[in-house]
C-alpha cells in the first residue's frame, strides 16, 4: 500500500469512527472509493464494525464482497433490465442516497433478488465533489460514463461521485430522511473535502518528482497539515453544532411538556401545511403557482423538522416562507378565505420562534430546576465556532448533570470530548501550515515545468 492509499484508508477510518460515535444505533460502516471516469471502479476501501466495547472498532475487509479490491466497474453494477438492481448503482448514477429502512421490501437488495436472503438495515450516501474542483474549467471533454441505454450520466450536474458511505443500523432504527441520515449526509460533505485533499496531494507528488527531496517533503507536509485543518473546520465545527442542535430539540420538548396549550413551531407549521394543501388543489393547473406552492410546502416541512437557532428560523421565515405566501396572495384568490388565518399563523410562528428563549416563560417552568433551565437555554442557543471552545466545556458540564432529562447524554459527552480535543489542535495545525507555506514561498526554488503555481493544480484531472 503506497502513501496515498494509506492516507485515504486513514481518512475513511476517521470518518467511519466519527459516524459510529455520533450514531448510537449504527454498528458498522464501509466506505467505497469511486473512479476514475468513465470506468467508475467501485472499490471497498475499509470497513469498521463496533466491538463488544462501545468504543472498540474492528477494521478490515473480512466479509466476501464483489467490491473488495479490485472492485467492480460501472458496467457491472449499473441498472440494467436483465440483472438485479443494486443500491450502489442508484447512488452513483442518481447522486442520491438509498435507505433500506425495511429490507423485506428493499427493491435493491441483491441478496434478496438472487438468493431470497434478507439483508440488514442500512443507509448509503454518495460523496459528491464539484467537477470544477477536480477538473478546473476543462469540463467539455470529460469522458462521462453511460447508462445501459447509452445516455451519458452526470452531464447536467455540477458534481461527480468520488465515494459512497454505507452505514448499517440495528433493526428498525433507521428511516429515510431521519436525523441519522441527515448526520451522515452532512459528514459526507466533509469526506468529499478530505478525498479532494488526498487527490490534491497525489497530483502534487506526481508533478514534483524531479525536485529536491527537501522541497518534496515540505510539499507533503503542507498537504498533510492543510488536510488536517480542512477536517477540523469542515466537519468538527458542524459536528459540535449538530450536538447543540440535539440539545435545542430536547429543550423544545421540555417546553411542550411545561406549556402544552401554547402553539409551538411544529403545530403552527402543520396548520399552515393543511391550509396550503387545501388551496393547492384549486390552482387549476397554473404551473407557476403550483411550483411556488410546492416549494413553499417543502420549505415549511423542512422548517418543521430542522432544529435551528431563533435567528436562523427568523431568516428562514423572512426569506423562504413569507415571500412565497405573499406571492400566492397577490396572484391568486384561492387563499382569500384563509388569508387572515394564514397571516395570523405566520405572526404566531414568528412569536413561537423566540418563545424558546423567553425569560418569563422559562421562569414559569416547574418540573425542572430553574438554574438547569437557564444553563440549558444559554448553552443550546449558541452557534459554535473555533474561538468558542468554552461552549463545549459548558455543554459537557450541562450534560453531566443527573437531573437533565436526556436519555443519551453520556454518549453525547463522549462525542463532545473527542471533538473538543480536535478543536484544540486547530491553532497548532494552522501555525505549522503557515510556517511551511512561508518556507516554500521563500525557498528560492522554481516551480515545475508547466505548473506556474499551486493554483494551476485545479486544471489537472485528479481522477
Amino acid at each position: 500500500m503506497n502513501k496515498v492509499e494509506d492516507l485515504l484508508e486513514r481518512t475513511c477510518k476517521n470518518m467511519i469512527r466519527t459516524i459510529l460515535c455520533c450514531l448510537s444505533f449504527a454498528y458498522k460502516g464501509t466506505i467505497y472509493r469511486v473512479g476514475p471516469m468513465p470506468t467508475l471502479q467501485v472499490v471497498r476501501v475499509t470497513s469498521g464494525i463496533r466491538g463488544k466495547d462501545f468504543d472498540e472498532i474492528k477494521w478490515g475487509l473480512p466479509a466476501a464482497s464483489d467490491y473488495n479490491p479490485p472492485g467492480k466497474s460501472w458496467k457491472e453494477y449499473r441498472d440494467r433490465p436483465d440483472r438485479p438492481l443494486e443500491a450502489m448503482g442508484w447512488c452513483v448514477e442518481k447522486q442520491k442516497s438509498w435507505t433500506a429502512e425495511n429490507p423485506y421490501e428493499d427493491v435493491r437488495s441483491v441478496a434478496k433478488q438472487l438468493r431470497g436472503e434478507i439483508e440488514d438495515f442500512y443507509h448509503m450516501e454518495p460523496v459528491l465533489v464539484r467537477k470544477s474542483d477536480l477538473y478546473g474549467s476543462c469540463l467539455d471533454a470529460l469522458p462521462y460514463p453511460h447508462d445501459w441505454q447509452g445516455s451519458p450520466i452526470w452531464q447536467d450536474t455540477e458534481y461527480v461521485v468520488v465515494a459512497v458511505i454505507k452505514i448499517h443500523f440495528r433493526p428498525y432504527t433507521i428511516r429515510k430522511d431521519d436525523q441519522s441520515t441527515r448526520v451522515i449526509r452532512e459528514l459526507s460533505r466533509s469526506l468529499g473535502t478530505e478525498i479532494l485533499t488526498v487527490q490534491l496531494r497525489e497530483t502534487l507528488l506526481k508533478a514534483q518528482k524531479e525536485f529536491a527531496r527537501q522541497r518534496l517533503q515540505s510539499c507533503e507536509l503542507l498537504a498533510h497539515e492543510l488536510r488536517n485543518t480542512l477536517i477540523k473546520f469542515a466537519f468538527v465545527i458542524s459536528a459540535v453544532n449538530a450536538q447543540l442542535g440535539i440539545l435545542r430539540r430536547e429543550w423544545e420538548a421540555q417546553l411542550k411538556i411545561a406549556f402544552p396549550l401554547i402553539p409551538w413551531r411544529e403545530a403552527i407549521l402543520q396548520q399552515l401545511q393543511v391550509l396550503l394543501s387545501r388551496g393547492m388543489g384549486s390552482l387549476n393547473g397554473n404551473e407557476e403557482l403550483v411550483n411556488i406552492s410546492r416549494k413553499l410546502f417543502a420549505d415549511q416541512e423542512e422548517m418543521k423538522t430542522v432544529c435551528l437557532l431563533p435567528a436562523q428560523y427568523q431568516q428562514w421565515l423572512a426569506f423562504k416562507i413569507v415571500p412565497k405566501w405573499e406571492q400566492l396572495f397577490s396572484r391568486t384568490s384561492v387563499f382569500d378565505n384563509d388569508r387572515e388565518e394564514i397571516k395570523h399563523l405566520l405572526a404566531h410562528l414568528e412569536d413561537a420562534i423566540h418563545k424558546v428563549t423567553d425569560d418569563e416563560l422559562i421562569a414559569r417552568i416547574s418540573h425542572l430546576p430553574q438554574d438547569l433551565c437557564l444553563q440549558w437555554v444559554r448553552v443550546a442557543h449558541v452557534y459554535f465556532t473555533a474561538d468558542k471552545l468554552d461552549v463545549v466545556e459548558e455543554t459537557i458540564q450541562l450534560l453531566s448533570r443527573p437531573e437533565l432529562p436526556i436519555g443519551n447524554r453520556h454518549q453525547m459527552i463522549k462525542v463532545l470530548r473527542s471533538l473538543k480535543a480536535l478543536v484544540e489542535l486547530v491553532p497548532e495545525m494552522e501555525e505549522k501550515a503557515d510556517r511551511i507555506i512561508y518556507s516554500l514561498r521563500f525557498s528560492g526554488v522554481g516551480e515545475p515545468d508547466g505548473l506556474e503555481s499551486l493554483d494551476d493544480l485545479s486544471a489537472c484531472p485528479l481522477f
